[in-house]
């Protein structure tokens, strides 16, 4: 609920971020004293659910139910002001007096429930702190949560190599105190490892004490009590101090192995360290975890990777759980059970799970078969805790921020294949990440598909009789179940729009439209402000028709991040000194006609993809384009780019990471490595009137590819010369390809 809550929160602050943009000042009448104060109220509940999410109780989980509606209410009514006021265009002061009035109401008391729920929170935070203060030494904990790991016999197959390779690293002759890091995803066996390790009688002989405990699960005074005692659960009145001290000269003088098991923070490490000493005589220190940075950090040698078991390995260690010591004793299973142990995806837990489980149960081909189409659910079924556990520990661990992102992944099917541009994509438009401060937000829970029936159900996302929706304002019944105050979600996407009409939807991030018919090929401007969340506008257009006119609005979208049309006339910017300029467009693409004000081109600076056709670009406006400082793409299509000659200026593009030019009349380009510092993919198509590449593009430290696609043979012959150069420097990693 905590999750919920923060996502609530969240959405809220970007519609006001969006209410307070001073391009919406113009055009909306609202009491900025009033907003601001309620920003402050509601970014001091983000920094608290942030610092404090972990702490579950039942009057958390209450108060997080209360800012969900209260987060709700304020959207709501926000959202109805905007509308009318941006439908209205009334003059008439005394209407734009009462709309104030009310919305200083309504406001009013959405503060006076934050400021409500506030106050809950700062009592149940002081109870915290007097719990704590007057906690004992020693909490109730089992004795046996820290006892050292079993000492039965663990399975090796597949890591028989893991284990001698760590083994020699924890034995060799060296005498400082070395720590060594296992580090791999949850589930491929790291904890496994370090049991067996543990156990194995050459490192039993070799150290004189050995020392296991969890180290997620105890306060630094907590593991050094038990450490002292045996894993006895004692009442002692020493400080952490004082223990530390105890436990350093117990250490002293004694070859020691400590395994911290399931490592998360550094400061796990950096709590105990000073109580154990380096002898000089061999001592190691061996942590199991799954963060890269944590054991890059910690580890006085490289980090030894534990990584996925290969096809061979996995079935292997299924049959010896499934089969014990025998072989497969059932030929017809053997099949299956390679396909099981396949789908395990070379997670040793998933394995032994489910082979643990086949072993207890009869060998029909029937129920192999049952298995191997649900290794997932089996994997994670009641009988089997441990496996869902122990993953689910990567997710508990998470960030606050960070786990809608994860959660979100469920609206992909099984198996799917997730294009990474595109799934971050889809989290900024569901409202997860926030570029502008760089860090995730959050407004979404589920998404499910839905039928047309479902769709017109819901008043808010009728939008005509050929629409169909993807993810969906809807709420699936997972999440009905989970919260029976959520009726809908806020965010709808648009694939497809019926004859004759137009979007007038506040909530729409995303619109894809790949066949319509618009009257004069015009976007209605008196309906595109309402438009006022849009973050992603694609249109793709017959080529029988004409281009799509867009209104001169769409500049003053803040919004908008990315515009893909496949034919389209995108106008002047109806005030480039006052107006945003679309302050966070990344994507223009695919646009003819594009026109030019008296001062040349007007671009974002914050574009980072700039793909243009039919445009006619010259050039001199390539110095405007070279000078976007975060300009990564530049494509320029059937002669997008004109002008015989280019000589780029220094200084410019200089993030620049593809560049490709297709059927441009260019004959002459100059260019040295500092034109394209990051350049990385140079792309030419379709260019017969280019004489060569410039030898000096191939000086780029950071060039890997030359694409060459039905151009001259003047230009192959450059790119072939520029190959040889850069091999016979030495430089293998440079690709050629000509088509």
């Amino acid at each position: 609920m905590a999750v919920a809550a923060y996502a609530s929160l969240l959405s809220l602050m970007q519609v006001l971020d969006n209410v307070q943009h001073p391009f919406r000042r113009r055009q909306l009448r609202f009491d900025a004293d009033r907003v601001q104060s309620l920003q402050e109220k509601l970014q001091f509940l983000v920094d608290f659910l942030e610092l404090h999410s972990q702490r579950l109780s039942q009057q958390m989980e209450d108060l997080a139910e209360q800012i969900i509606a209260a987060a709700d209410e304020a959207e709501d009514f926000i959202d109805t002001h905007v509308v009318d006021q941006l439908r209205e265009g009334s003059e008439d002061e005394s209407y734009y007096l009462a709309v104030a009035s009310s919305f200083c109401q309504e406001i009013d008391r959405v503060i006076d429930k934050i400021d409500s729920i506030t106050k809950e929170l700062m009592m149940i935070e002081e109870e915290w702190v007097n719990a704590q203060e007057h906690t004992p030494v020693v909490s109730n904990l089992p004795t046996s949560s820290i006892a050292l790991p079993s000492s039965g016999k663990n399975t090796m197959i597949g890591f028989d190599e893991h284990l001698l390779r760590v083994m020699d690293e924890l034995t060799r002759n060296e005498s400082n105190l070395q720590i060594l890091p296992l580090v791999g995803m949850g589930g491929t066996g790291k904890t496994t490892l370090a049991r067996n390790i543990f156990y194995h009688p050459y490192v039993v002989h070799h150290f004189d004490k050995r020392i296991w405990f969890k180290s997620q699960e105890y306060s630094v005074h907590e593991i050094l009590v038990r450490l002292l005692h045996d894993g006895k659960n004692e009442e002692v009145s020493e400080t952490s101090a004082k223990l530390g001290e105890r436990l350093y000269k117990n250490l002293f003088g004694q070859r020691y192995l400590i395994v911290m098991d399931d490592v998360w923070s550094i400061k796990d490490w950096d709590d105990l360290k000073l109580f154990f000493p380096n002898n000089r005589n061999g001592s190691r220190v061996m942590i199991t975890t799954r963060l890269t940075n944590v054991a890059d950090t910690l580890g006085s040698r490289k980090p030894y990777l534990i990584d996925f078991l290969d096809e061979d390995k996995s079935w292997n260690l299924f049959r010896h759980k499934a089969f014990a010591q025998q072989g497969c004793p059932c030929p017809e299973l053997e099949e299956i059970g390679k396909d099981i142990a396949k789908a395990c995806r070379g997670l040793l837990l998933t394995i032994v799970v489910i082979g643990g489980l086949l072993a207890n149960f009869n060998m029909e081909q029937e129920y192999w078969k049952y298995v191997a189409k649900n290794v997932r659910s089996f994997a994670n079924s009641e009988d089997n805790e441990h496996c869902l556990k122990t993953l689910a520990l990567s997710y508990n661990n998470l960030p606050i921020y960070l786990k809608p992102c994860f959660l979100y992944m469920r609206v992909f099917r099984e198996d799917d294949v997730i294009e990474v541009s595109q799934l971050t994509k889809t989290w900024i438009g569901e409202g997860f990440l926030k570029p502008v401060r760089g860090k995730e937000n959050v407004c979404f829970l589920c998404s499910d598909q839905v039928s047309l029936q479902e769709a017109i159900d819901v008043p808010e996302i009728v939008v005509g009789s050929r629409l169909t929706l993807g993810a969906s304002g809807l709420v699936c019944e997972a999440c009905k179940s989970m919260y029976p105050h959520l009726v809908r979600l806020r965010w709808t996407k648009v694939f497809g729009l019926p004859e004759g009409e137009y979007l007038q939807h506040t909530k729409l991030r995303c619109i894809e439209m790949t066949s319509f018919s618009l009257q004069n090929n015009t976007m209605d401007p008196f309906t595109t402000p309402l438009l006022w969340d849009l973050q992603t506008l694609v249109f793709t257009i017959a080529l029988s028709l004409d281009p799509l006119v867009i209104p001169p609005i769409i500049w003053e979208m803040p919004q908008l991040r990315h515009i893909i049309i496949s034919s389209a006339i995108l106008p002047d910017p109806i005030d480039t000194k006052n107006s945003p300029v679309l302050e966070n467009l990344q994507t223009l693409s695919f646009i003819n006609d594009f026109k030019c004000t008296n001062e040349n081109i007007v671009f974002p600076t914050s574009l980072k993809k700039l793909h243009l056709w039919d445009c006619k670009v010259s050039c001199e406006d390539m110095t405007i384009v070279g000078s976007l400082p975060n300009l990564e793409a530049v494509l320029f299509a059937r002669c997008a780019f004109e002008g015989l000659e280019w000589n780029p200026i220094e200084g410019q593009f200089p993030r620049l990471k593809i560049l490709e030019l297709s059927g441009s009349n260019l004959v002459y380009w100059s260019a040295e490595n500092v034109h394209f510092p990051n350049l990385e993919i140079l792309s030419l198509h379709l260019m017969y009137d280019l004489e060569e590449i410039p030898s000096g593009i191939g000086d780029i430290a950071t060039l890997r590819l030359i694409e060459v696609h039905k151009c001259s043979e003047s230009i192959v012959k450059s790119a072939m010369q520029i190959l040889e150069k850069q091999q016979s420097n030495g430089n293998e990693d440079l690709q050629l390809r000509v088509r």
